[in-house]
């Protein structure tokens, strides 16, 4: 016969609570004689049950007046930091893994955010756990959740950290990343000492599962970030062709036909950050005695230099007659992509020019690196007061159109790390097109600042660090054509 009491309420843990079975089957448990009796109810004993009947029920470690719960407070405030840390490693995962895993180029870079974003998907399945763990403890794997979620935490804000102290840009998100860094930890300690891999069924083949997407992240994050743009150059196809002339006989004009044409030839996107094409007309001092070549040709203007020399050339002066933009700033050319545009150049017959010289050139930006803010692609008038701060007096400038907006990392991780970089591209017909990429925001300058002032205030190994970082390069190409051979060809 059994004789075994139907209920039996065990010794209350370290934490309070009291477990209740019923024939050695756990039925629930209770921190206090009112819940207790909550939990009988459900299963049908009557509510004015004497629970001080020992026919009834069995008291282990303590009768009905024992219901420790002087570490109640501890269990609350360890519930709520835990929720805490784990709700802002979530929100950080979201933030890091959403951008990417819309928006990337390349397929590792929005795996990258898709294994972000499933990390904090964990963390949210770890918030319930959380509240289990502390509670009654009703899932087994509850413990476990919240080990992943603390432990993805950890591994998450140590990159995070690292790469910001490549940098070492002072910024408000590295005070998150601290704080969490330093709950990680804590909330590590106090996982250790609970001993929560009590509760996993198979510790070992849990570890390995951890190790292995921590192992998965790492290589696909250093894939999308180093060998992928390495491992595809740009090259693209450019061409600069002057067409047969057309004249009238009764105008003192010619107009000869010019026939632009770039083709993206690589395999990776860009950006046309800033283009231009110019039309230069040369006229020539000439040496009957061949000592030309002590004359080289070109200047240092503007950083360009061209070296070259002809023996009975002694000055050359080179005039625009031509310039405007091609593509247009902001514009794109995908892998494969190709652009053409045709312009007519208005010369007079007797012009006093012995060549033409085309130039066409624009600066790339790789759209496996980076990515334009759309308010770049709106221009910006120097001349021109009511654009604000961007105003500067003509005669102290000059005029020219600017472009200015932010360039993001194509990876969403290092841009959380690192302070906002700026894209600014100048262009006048009369001078060559600049273009630079720095955490120098000019725009916030005073309408006082010179245009040509804002270039004091950037760091130029920045300057080349950021164009190296983000894919930045030049691609140009120029034709040049004798005008008295244009003139033999001219078609009425």
């Amino acid at each position: 016969m059994d004789i075994r009491p139907w209920v039996i309420v065990e010794p209350p843990d370290r934490r309070g609570l009291r477990r209740i079975t019923i024939h050695d089957k756990a039925v629930g448990s209770a921190w206090s004689l009112r819940e207790l009796r909550k939990v009988l109810s459900r299963l049908g004993y009557p509510d004015d049950m004497d629970l001080d009947d020992r026919s009834r029920v069995h008291w282990r470690g303590g009768d009905s007046s024992v219901w420790p719960d002087d570490r109640g407070w501890r269990r609350r405030v360890v519930i709520a930091l835990m929720l805490l840390g784990l709700l802002g490693s979530l929100a950080l995962h979201a933030v890091i893994g959403w951008a990417d895993a819309l928006g990337a180029l390349t397929f590792a870079q929005r795996l990258v955010g898709v294994v972000f974003l499933l990390a904090g998907a964990v963390q949210g399945i770890a918030l319930p756990a959380v509240v289990d763990y502390w509670g009654r403890r009703q899932v087994r794997l509850s413990g476990a959740l919240v080990l992943v979620g603390v432990l993805m935490t950890l591994a998450t804000t140590t990159l995070l950290l690292f790469l910001w102290l490549r940098e070492r840009e002072f910024i408000a998100n590295v005070l998150l990343f601290l704080a969490l860094w330093l709950w990680s930890l804590w909330a590590l300690h106090i996982l250790i000492h609970e001993k929560v891999w009590r509760g996993i069924p198979h510790p070992k083949k849990f570890t390995a599962g951890v190790a292995i997407t921590a192992l998965l992240t790492a290589v696909s994050l250093g894939y999308s970030i180093i060998y992928q743009p390495i491992a595809a150059p740009s090259h693209f196809t450019l061409k600069a062709e002057f067409g047969t002339p057309q004249a009238d006989i009764d105008s003192p004009y010619i107009h000869v036909p010019l026939k632009l044409y770039a083709k993206n030839a690589g395999g990776i996107p860009v950006y046309i950050v800033v283009d231009d094409y110019t039309v230069w007309g040369y006229s020539a001092e000439f040496s009957k005695t061949g000592e030309g070549m002590k004359e080289w040709k070109g200047s240092e203007d503007g950083g360009w230099w061209t070296p070259e020399a002809e023996a009975f050339e002694t000055k050359t002066d080179g005039e625009i007659i031509a310039s405007g933009q091609f593509q247009g700033p902001g514009s794109t050319l995908d892998a494969g992509e190709e652009f053409r545009m045709e312009k007519v150049i208005t010369l007079p017959k007797n012009t006093k020019h012995e060549t033409l010289d085309a130039v066409l050139q624009f600066a790339i930006l790789r759209q496996d690196r980076g990515k334009l803010d759309d308010e770049f692609y709106y221009e910006k008038l120097s001349w021109i007061e009511s654009e604000g701060r961007y105003f500067c007096p003509p005669e102290d400038c000059g005029m020219h159109v600017i472009y200015h907006g932010r360039v993001r990392y194509n990876a969403n991780l290092i841009n959380v790390t690192r302070k906002p970089r700026y894209v600014a591209a100048f262009w006048s017909p009369e001078e060559e097109p600049q273009v630079f990429i720095s955490s120098f925001n000019f725009k916030k300058e005073k309408k006082s600042e010179s245009i040509y002032g804002i270039y004091e205030g950037l760091d130029e190994s920045e300057v080349e660090r950021e164009a190296e970082r983000y894919g930045l390069n030049w691609v140009s190409v120029n034709s040049e054509v004798s005008i008295k051979g244009l003139l033999k060809q001219t078609q009425p």
